[in-house]
């Protein structure tokens, strides 16, 4: 299963349990006028997308707090990096790496981080 076929699986099943997910495009364009215009999460620079990569999906999640906040519904931030079936990781691939400091700063913040091959 390819990339695109196992973000589509995640996708539907976040869906199924009521989460919202959105494609987040990274990159570069240059407008009318020839000047860059730089689009996606942790983009606002070169050297900072070099260093920090935001996952292919982002979202929020429904969560209920216990016990002090015990029926109120928080929105957890959600990112989600879609890899091949079959997928391990690579710590010595410098992109790869930027996407594990992307998610190290979502989990550190309280939200929700994955590496996925399909599962969420």
């Amino acid at each position: 299963m390819n990339e695109a076929s196992v973000q589509s699986m995640v996708r539907l099943e976040a869906a199924r349990r009521g989460w919202r997910l959105w494609r987040n495009n990274v990159g570069v364009l240059l407008d009318a006028r020839g000047v860059p215009v730089r689009y996606g999460l942790a983009n606002d620079s070169k050297a900072v997308n070099q260093s920090v990569k935001s996952a292919d999906l982002i979202g929020i999640r429904p969560v209920v707090i216990t016990p002090e906040m015990v029926g109120q519904v928080i929105g957890q931030f959600v990112s989600i990096e879609c890899k091949h079936e079959g997928w391990r990781p690579s710590m010595t691939d410098e992109h790869e790496r930027a996407q594990a400091r992307w998610a190290e700063l979502v989990l550190l913040a309280g939200g929700y981080a994955t590496f996925s091959t399909g599962q969420i």
